[in-house]
């Protein structure tokens, strides 16, 4: 069999192994990683297509690449340029962003892998113009992502932030906090985050309810779900729920899915925890509806604008809990998305089709 060349253009919190991982698929299997020399060239000329990278993206891969070279990583590309490595690309697996001009500087790729879950950041590529087939990491960190939003519940019920601001001040207050059994969870969004938040939060006893997107009416003991709206039946959904979490792709369907009539919608103890996309939630109406009591509290994990600036009145609200968009970052991200490229490289070298793929008019 001819050798398959798996070039890796940018990740994030790799293992030092992983190359070797990669490989190990198959002796026809060649890795290389290419992150050093793209975020060289970034810095030299530019983002070029890649319009949704930031300073904070460029400059992650920046400072993962120097603490490699610190340690002495063998990326395997010593005297090669990133054109010549590109040119003999027939896979290429990318975390936060990829060369411009892909396609014609790696005639020979043919598929695409890109690690995290979201691509509403990578349809303006000419990646997606059929030409090459692009999966994602569709459900690779679907159990810690879900871990994240129990925490972000529980910190939310237990207000963990005063309990840290009472250590802070050396003050011994008792106040009432709440039960999260027999509560009701509200998931927008039953896929493998949306599943996975469904089994836990049923095992520690909380109702568990949920919109789904091709339901047609109202469905009754679906697994671990005790009720499945249709998705116009959302803001019914909300009405019922003491915790609405959002585990759904950015589309344009789902963009600023939740507004004011949405947050109205939703119990003045309701919390919201959106580990999805920040542009899901109208940001400004969120603001608005925490500051007027409207709602509870708010768990967040993604925003508008990312990194959050730092004028947001997010920062200082003290019913908002914030993480910076890390709910899949776990010690154990690096072997679970290693993990599901591997099985979808062994499809590959076997003919099989692939898992995750993905289009630009669904959007995911």
């Amino acid at each position: 069999m001819d050798q398959i060349n798996v070039l890796v253009v940018s990740k994030r919190n790799m293992h030092e192994g992983f190359l070797k991982d990669i490989e190990a698929v198959a002796p026809s299997v060649s890795a290389r990683d290419a992150s050093g020399l793209l975020v060289k060239e970034l810095r030299e000329e530019g983002p070029g297509e890649n319009t949704w990278t930031t300073e904070a993206m460029i400059a992650t891969l920046e400072k993962e690449t120097r603490q490699e070279q610190a340690r002495g990583w063998d990326d395997r590309t010593a005297g090669r340029s990133l054109d010549s490595l590109l040119a003999e690309a027939e896979v290429m697996y990318a975390s936060l962003m990829w060369p411009k001009d892909i396609l014609r500087r790696a005639p020979r790729l043919k598929w695409v892998h890109i690690s995290g879950t979201g691509i509403d950041r990578y349809l303006g590529s000419e990646i997606f113009d059929g030409r090459v087939i692009v999966t994602n990491g569709r459900g690779t960190l679907a159990v810690p992502i879900a871990e994240h939003i129990m925490a972000l519940a529980f910190s939310l019920a237990k207000d963990v932030p005063r309990l840290i601001k009472n250590k802070a001040e050396k003050r011994w207050e008792r106040f009432t906090n709440l039960e999260l059994t027999r509560r009701t969870m509200g998931i927008v969004g039953m896929g493998a985050i949306g599943g996975n938040l469904a089994r836990m939060a049923k095992g520690i006893g909380m109702r568990v309810i949920a919109t789904r997107r091709h339901a047609t009416e109202r469905e009754h003991d679906a697994g671990y779900v005790d009720e499945v709206f249709p998705h116009a039946a959302l803001r019914d959904m909300l009405a019922e729920s003491d915790f609405v979490a959002l585990a759904l792709p950015l589309t344009e369907e789902s963009r600023k899915l939740i507004g004011e009539k949405e947050l109205q919608a939703m119990k003045p103890s309701a919390c919201i925890i959106n580990i999805s996309r920040g542009a899901i939630i109208d940001e400004a109406a969120l603001i608005r509806a925490l500051k007027g009591g409207r709602i509870a509290g708010a768990g967040l994990d993604v925003f508008e604008k990312e990194p959050l600036p730092p004028e947001s009145e997010l920062w200082q609200m003290p019913n908002v809990i914030l993480s910076s968009h890390m709910a899949g970052s776990t010690d154990r991200m690096s072997g679970h998305v290693i993990e599901l490229f591997g099985q979808n490289l062994r499809r590959y070298v076997s003919g099989q089709a692939l898992a995750n793929v993905v289009t630009r008019d669904k959007g995911y």
